[in-house]
């Protein structure tokens, strides 16, 4: 089967699999809804806060956005293992490589296209319920950038989480990984180095910096972005290396 076919077939089962298509349209529900209760319920820093940031503000419920995004790149590789199915999707694909890489480009699209939407929604409207002079608009500096890096951002966890869960073939595993890494890890790694310059280069802590106005720090928007692109490359990799090796 050529590559487009294998795509087209992947689509399907994220549009036919309830537990796809429920994680999927979980990413921009979580990120867009706890963005504007928080945004409309606080709408300034508090008092003496000077590490105000108006962009980073508008996305708090990224941290539930990003957890939804992860289980769909988990489920969407980790999910064919479940009672052998993934015998029958490389009987139909005998190419590992091509059906690796169209599941893999389905997961990334799917998630930067929702993801692009929650990021522009989050962003306007978390800038509008902001008390007036703290919000800021589209074209103020870092706004833009951000919008376009929360979902390029968020579609590289979803297929960072997908070759996690090709390497351990199991849902379960994969996940037991992933909700360590990105919500207690960071905080541990911070806490154990000076300033926290070990935590900088962890996936989501370097990815974020896209999300800040004016980054500070030992990364910047791009390369954090460049250092989450790479342990995506690395792991993804590594997915790519252990299915073509061991028997399905």
């Amino acid at each position: 089967m050529s590559f487009p076919a294998v795509f087209h077939a992947e689509w399907i089962k994220v549009r036919s699999l309830r537990s796809l298509m429920g994680s999927l349209l979980t990413v921009p529900v979580a990120t867009v809804g706890l963005s504007l209760l928080i945004c409309g319920a606080l709408g300034r820093p508090e008092p003496g806060n000077t590490d105000f940031d108006p962009v980073l503000f508008s996305y708090y419920g990224l941290n539930f956005g990003q957890l939804a995004a992860v289980i769909f790149g988990v489920i969407a590789v980790g999910g064919e293992y479940k009672d052998s199915g993934v015998r029958v999707s490389l009987a139909a694909v005998p190419d590992r490589t091509v059906f690796y890489g169209a599941k893999l480009a389905v997961v990334g699209g799917c998630v930067f296209t929702v993801g692009l939407v929650a990021s522009l929604m989050s962003f306007l409207g978390g800038q509008a319920l902001m008390d007036q002079g703290f919000g800021i608009g589209i074209g103020d500096p870092g706004a833009l950038r951000a919008v376009l890096g929360c979902a390029v951002y968020l579609a590289l966890i979803s297929v960072l989480a997908a070759g996690v869960a090709a390497v351990l073939r199991s849902v379960t595993g994969a996940l037991s990984v992933l909700v360590p890494l990105f919500l207690i890890l960071p905080f541990v790694v911070g806490d154990m180095s000076r300033g926290g310059s070990a935590a900088d280069f962890l996936p989501d802590r370097a990815g974020r910096q896209i999300l800040l106005q004016h980054p500070a720090g030992s990364l910047g928007p791009w390369s954090g972005m460049a250092v989450l692109a790479a342990w995506t490359l690395l792991i993804s990799g590594a997915g790519w290396w252990a299915l073509k090796r061991r028997d399905a």
